[in-house]
């Protein structure tokens, strides 16, 4: 990603951080106030601001790319859909999406800190990734002991 691009849920911000330190021009969006202050207070030369991922505030295919890490997990799966194709609109041609979540194999709720969130199947997240607008390039899951199990889904658009 070498122009404008989000991490929506960038929660304290410090993947924002690492995108702009790689040379990205990088926001953070994040629904939750006190994120962004925490963000803000921490690296002060990053753009934060209050969002949502179903409406990012961006004009039509004005980002290289997305990262979404962990957030989306909080996404109820009947709404996973619109919040997929608002970042598909957000998206320029041949920009990119980055995903992590908590994988299982079947899709299932389960308690986070912070609110409830959702265990996804790769190929069912991949699917609505897909049906979204996006093309997946690479799929991949690791289960860490003592650790929920990870995956993550690289796309373009």
């Amino acid at each position: 990603m070498s122009g404008p691009g989000c991490d929506v849920g960038c929660g304290a911000g410090q993947w924002t951080q690492l995108l702009t330190d790689l040379g990205c021009e990088a926001e953070g969006i994040d629904p939750v106030p006190e994120f962004i202050d925490i963000a803000q207070d921490t690296h002060p030369d990053v753009t934060y601001r209050v969002g949502r991922a179903e409406s990012l505030g961006v004009p039509e295919e004005a980002l290289d790319g997305v990262l979404a890490r962990y957030f989306l997990i909080h996404t109820d799966p009947a709404l996973i859909g619109d919040t997929l194709t608002e970042l598909a609109r957000c998206v320029r041609p041949g920009g990119r999406l980055a995903l992590g979540f908590f994988t299982n194999t079947t899709l299932e709720p389960f308690d986070h800190a912070v609110t409830t969130a959702w265990f996804w199947p790769v190929d069912q997240l991949q699917r609505r990734v897909e049906e979204a607008g996006f093309t997946v390039t690479h799929t991949e899951t690791r289960t860490d002991p003592g650790a929920r199990p990870h995956g993550a889904i690289l796309a373009t658009r």
